[in-house]
């Protein structure tokens, strides 16, 4: 038996990139950046890690979901399984892990959304929940911070 899922609530690093194949299939591509913060024990301050995370979203519905409603700095949750890419560059093998969304059970949602002003441009992302949610991986003071 194996599993290979993985989820991810973090932030889109650049508006998505909205691709078609050859065979005229719609499919989407966009980075998301989760961090870690700790209180580092030695000096008292708040240390903070960022991993980015690069996302290609083959179904069609969804990509253009993404199109019409997702941009940079957007809160979003992400359901989907790892996949590795093997390529040749200049003589070199180069590999690349991707999270792919296009099976049974793999989603996108935006936990955040573009409020419009009044001449219709973007402004800043309003979060769908009330205030009072914590921010995911921006904890208060841990107990069991990290020794370093």
């Amino acid at each position: 038996m194996s599993l290979n899922k993985v989820q991810l609530i973090g932030n889109i690093g650049k508006d998505p990139d909205i691709q078609t194949t050859k065979s005229g299939k719609k499919f989407a591509r966009f980075s998301v950046a989760t961090s870690e913060r700790w209180k580092n024990k030695s000096s008292g301050e708040y240390d903070e890690k960022t991993t980015w995370h690069n996302v290609v979203v083959w179904s069609e519905p969804t990509a253009n979901y993404l199109e019409n409603n997702a941009a940079k700095g957007l809160k979003v949750y992400v359901e989907g399984h790892l996949e590795t890419r093997k390529w040749e560059k200049d003589g070199v093998d180069r590999y690349s892990t991707e999270v792919i969304v296009n099976g049974y059970g793999e989603k996108v949602e935006l936990l955040t959304y573009l409020d419009k002003d009044s001449k219709g441009q973007q402004s800043s992302s309003k979060d769908k929940y009330p205030s009072n949610n914590q921010d995911f991986g921006q904890g208060d003071d841990l107990d069991d911070e990290i020794p370093f």
